[in-house]
């Protein structure tokens, strides 16, 4: 194997252990009676949305010129190599079309990874109240109607250059500059932050919603999911950084925002509350790796420091906004994922290396294409979930009973307890 190979499955794997890392950080967060359910949540992202990107989503996130794209620009066709048989083929024969397959190969296993864990995401908004069937057809859904288009638009690429709509904005309004989202601030993070609002607005407040049934119920489960969400993060950044020197930049401002994070989200706790917890202080690192994805090829460490410390304070007041807007966004993933998200994909306008407002080009141009796809994925995600949540809701149903809410979903739904000390 190629050393370019090697490191994305090495990254890779490091990506897919995000996933069970952010099902220990959000069972944590839930009800002990719930925290199976929860995890649950993850596992089946794993399972069904990795099925499905090798079956068909990783071709529906490959834009070409060929004219072979269901959408050109849009949407990739699907069935172009269903399952991966003609690259699986190519592999095994050897030769120089054995190598090309490997890129392919381990490209696609790269891109699920970020398949799953942004779909795993959106389940922190529906937690102790969701049915994990009609979940998982939601996830399945979701994946093919948003994620795998989306991820076209930002991630695709040939030899010429970017293939997607978001990643020819720039060049395609005449400006001299383009989108940058190295690893998934609009395609993961906005993308699963918009989502989990529709959800969280279609499935409704959990039983005695308030302040109260926010308080988790384990929380050196949180710190460890927390740790390991970080740790694969350096994966999930670096992981497209094949063949270049960025990869040491990358790794660094990954480092360095997440950790600002944990300051900017804790300063502000000990002001709202007079205490720094530990939960915050974990929520805080999240932020600022949230902010970071789609800037850790384009600030310097001190920006990317900056950034941490902005994310960090503003996601630590935006949480407390489902309160007084009531909606019951139980994990808080808009009031981090999407808001972090936000806050990462626009301050490129004005701080990225050469073309920010600040540090370079010394106009909006860099700011105007950071906008157009912040905004145009959130409507998408939104308008497209809202669907597909009321529709599964309206029809099968989405949400558990009163009843079996408040007995705890955990033996009502999988007939298993996460804690038995009897």
């Amino acid at each position: 194997m190629t050393p370019d190979i090697i490191w994305l499955l090495i990254t890779a794997a490091l990506v897919l252990f995000m996933t069970p890392g952010l099902a220990f950080f959000y069972g944590g967060l839930v009800r002990a009676k719930s925290v199976v359910s929860m995890m649950m949540l993850s596992f089946g992202a794993i399972g069904l949305v990795g099925v499905l990107w090798v079956l068909y989503g990783g071709n529906m996130a490959t834009l070409t010129d060929s004219g072979d794209d269901w959408i050109p620009g849009i949407v990739g066709n699907g069935f172009s190599d269903f399952g991966m048989q003609d690259a699986a083929t190519a592999a095994f024969g050897g030769g120089d079309a054995a190598a090309d397959a490997g890129v392919v190969l381990a490209s696609t296993a790269f891109g699920a990874t970020f398949a799953i864990i942004t779909v795993a995401l959106i389940s922190g908004a529906i937690a102790d109240r969701a049915r994990f069937f009609p979940w998982m057809l939601f996830a399945g859904l979701f994946a093919t109607l948003v994620y795998f288009p989306v991820a076209g638009w930002v991630f695709s690429f040939d030899a010429d250059g970017m293939t997607g709509w978001i990643g020819t904005l720039g060049s395609d309004m005449g400006l001299d500059v383009s989108t940058i989202d190295f690893a998934g601030g609009t395609a993961v993070h906005i993308n699963a932050g918009a989502a989990a609002l529709a959800l969280a607005l279609v499935l409704g407040k959990r039983v005695g919603f308030s302040r109260e049934l926010q308080k988790p119920h384990n929380v050196p489960l949180v710190l460890i999911g927390a740790a390991i969400l970080w740790f694969g993060w350096f994966g999930f950044n670096t992981g497209a950084a094949i063949s270049n020197g960025q990869g040491a930049l990358i790794f660094l401002n990954t480092l360095a925002c997440p950790a600002a994070g944990i300051v900017g989200w804790i300063v502000i706790e000990h002001f709202k509350n007079g205490k720094a917890t530990s939960v915050g202080a974990a929520s805080g690192a999240v932020a600022g790796l949230v902010a970071i994805t789609p800037a850790c090829v384009a600030l310097t460490p001190i920006w990317a420091i900056v950034l941490g410390l902005l994310a960090g304070g503003v996601c630590a007041i935006a949480v407390d906004l489902k309160f007084k807007l009531g909606y019951d966004d139980s994990l808080d993933v808009v009031g981090i994922h999407l808001v972090s998200g936000v806050i990462g994909t626009l301050y490129l306008g004005f701080f990225a290396i050469d073309t920010g407002l600040f540090t370079g080009g010394g106009n909006l141009d860099q700011f105007i294409v950071q906008l157009i796809p912040a905004v145009a994925v959130a409507a998408y995600s939104f308008v497209v979930s809202f669907v597909l949540a009321t529709v599964i809701s309206k029809t099968i149903g989405f949400r558990i009973g009163q009843d079996e809410e408040a007995a705890g979903i955990d033996s009502v739904l999988h007939g298993e307890e996460g804690y038995a000390l009897s």
